[in-house]
């Protein structure tokens, strides 16, 4: 009775123990958390959780990043261990203890809640490594008098400033996950890499604009970080990531569990990071810049964030560009020859400027929007498709889900192989949401101007607008360049390869066979012209000689 008694009820260590082992074990796997436990007493854990060494720079300059940064990553190993697992590796031990306060520092920043919840979490922190460095920060902990709350709440005000640090703080966290797996290629491991930083102007516009800091639409040309301004309220700050790159709230655990997944294992894997690609100021090459994927990825919940994310860090694969109108040419049917059999999402990415003067192009007045598909072009003269995004990507960053009401996603009609008498003609071109005739974006045949008509006409994506000062009435522009990039992967990649290496195969045979069928027809018919006239055109829409 005494054994069953005491077997049935365990003591109140043993049962947290259990409940705190199950809880992490969603998020990792306890013997990979073990090893990382064990390592981490010998090791100290600031250290362990603190990103690469890195200096960082920012896109377009030499320039150095604003002051305190390096001290604010310097600072978030410390600040990480100290907000969850006591005071650094002092309080991790080889006891059951050490490892039951282990598993609940874990469980408070990577299990599952709320995203609000892990969004106060990363502000904490970035407070926390902003006090470690003596840097400013407008972030302010306000205990909870309820008791609701054991961390309290988070107040405070951000200025422009602080936004773009605390949104590059975020982007060094990701970089650091993935530079951590990739063993480095030769170089002095001694010395630190150079790291260029993605550019976040349209992020940090986007949170002006959506706390009304920023209410004219022309006030976003031209806008400068380091011009300052008027700051956003954190509530207001959060309110605008949980609607728009909802990703951010989850930057610490996964930062967390990678640190963990590197501690665990081999220190040589640990140590090495990768410098392909960290150092190329690839920022003013496509309209794809690393500031964009990284907007894009934060902005999904789909397998393709994981795609945009690696491109953010270290840039996309040349290989995925499937069209590129500065280098294959404008026009439909160039674009249809690089995209044709391609079985996958795709991201179509368009610059232009607003017609009606040269003063947009010399003010630099240029937009950029995107257009993120769930599957391939076909040639229809229909929509069709099953999902999509529409996405304002500069000056300011916007996305645009589908709304679930209309399934007009894509469109893309190239003018028939046989030409045939149409009543009604359907456009030609490439269009995405609205409907024929009042598309929402519809970009024309030669790839020279493009059309965007207010979101009034379009019931498949959500409503907003996507240039500034789009208005009403539909506004007609200028294309610049077109993109277009296959995320599918190297599988899809290589499908496509196959159907244009048949198609080039079909050309080739028929571009064989008609002359053979022409000579056979010459020889085998009388040589009279009046039957040659008489039947040829019946039989065959071409001449036949001699």
């Amino acid at each position: 009775m005494g054994a069953s008694s005491s077997t049935g009820n365990p003591s109140p260590e043993a049962h947290e123990q259990r409940e705190q082992e199950t809880l992490a074990s969603a998020a990792l796997s306890l013997p990979l958390l073990r090893a990382a436990f064990s390592r981490s007493a010998a090791n100290a854990l600031p250290d362990a959780l603190a990103p690469p060494p890195a200096s960082f720079r920012l896109p377009g300059s030499p320039a150095p990043p604003p002051p305190h940064f390096h001290g604010i990553l310097g600072g978030l190993g410390p600040a990480i261990a100290s907000q969850f697992f006591g005071h650094g590796a002092a309080a991790v031990t080889d006891g059951g203890a050490g490892w039951v306060q282990f598993l609940r520092g874990f469980n408070r920043c990577c299990a599952r809640v709320t995203a609000s919840r892990s969004l106060a979490l990363l502000l904490r922190v970035y407070a926390a490594a902003c006090a470690g460095a003596g840097a400013p920060c407008g972030v302010q902990l306000q205990p909870d008098e309820g008791g609701g709350d054991e961390d309290g709440k988070v107040v405070g005000e951000l200025a422009p400033e602080e936004i773009a640090v605390f949104l590059w703080v975020c982007w060094v966290m990701a970089w650091s996950a993935s530079a951590s797996r990739v063993v480095s290629d030769g170089g002095d491991k001694s010395e630190p890499v150079t790291v260029l930083l993605p550019d976040v102007t349209h992020l940090v516009l986007s949170a002006l604009v959506s706390a009304g800091v920023v209410t004219d639409d022309a006030g976003v040309w031209g806008w400068d970080v380091s011009s300052g301004g008027k700051g956003v309220k954190v509530q207001e700050f959060m309110s605008w990531v949980l609607s728009t790159p909802f990703g951010l709230g989850n930057c610490l655990s996964r930062y967390v569990r990678d640190k963990f997944r590197s501690l665990a294992a081999d220190s040589v894997e640990e140590s090495s990071v990768s410098t392909v690609s960290t150092t190329f100021d690839t920022s003013d090459v496509y309209l794809l810049t690393r500031g964009r994927a990284w907007a894009i990825a934060l902005s999904l919940r789909n397998k393709l964030s994981e795609k945009l994310l690696s491109a953010s860090v270290i840039g996309m694969d040349t290989e995925d560009l499937l069209y590129r109108s500065s280098v294959h040419g404008k026009g439909l049917s160039r674009f249809w020859s690089c995209v044709e059999g391609y079985k996958g999402p795709m991201l179509i990415l368009l610059s232009a400027f607003s017609k009606g003067g040269g003063e947009n192009v010399d003010s630099d007045r240029r937009w950029v929007i995107g257009v993120l598909t769930e599957e391939g072009f076909e040639n229809k003269d229909t929509f069709y498709g099953s999902s999509g995004f529409l996405c304002a990507a500069h000056p300011i960053f916007r996305m645009l889900p589908p709304s679930g009401k209309e399934k007009n996603f894509m469109y893309c009609h190239l003018h028939p192989q046989i030409r045939a008498y149409e009543a009604n003609p359907k456009p030609v071109g490439l269009a995405f949401g609205g409907t024929i005739g009042n598309e929402r974006i519809f970009l024309d045949e030669d790839f020279s101007g493009v059309l965007v008509r207010h979101h009034a006409v379009d019931k498949t994506y959500q409503h907003g607008s996507l240039i500034p000062n789009q208005g009403y009435l539909p506004v007609e522009a200028s294309v610049l360049d077109v993109e277009v990039w296959g995320l599918g992967g190297e599988a899809t990649k290589r499908q496509q390869n196959m159907y244009k290496k048949r198609e080039d195969i079909f050309s080739e045979q028929r571009r064989k066979v008609l002359p053979r069928l022409r000579a056979n027809l010459n020889h085998l018919l009388p040589c009279s012209s009046l039957l040659k006239r008489a039947c040829m055109p019946t039989i065959f829409p071409f001449t036949l000689s001699g």
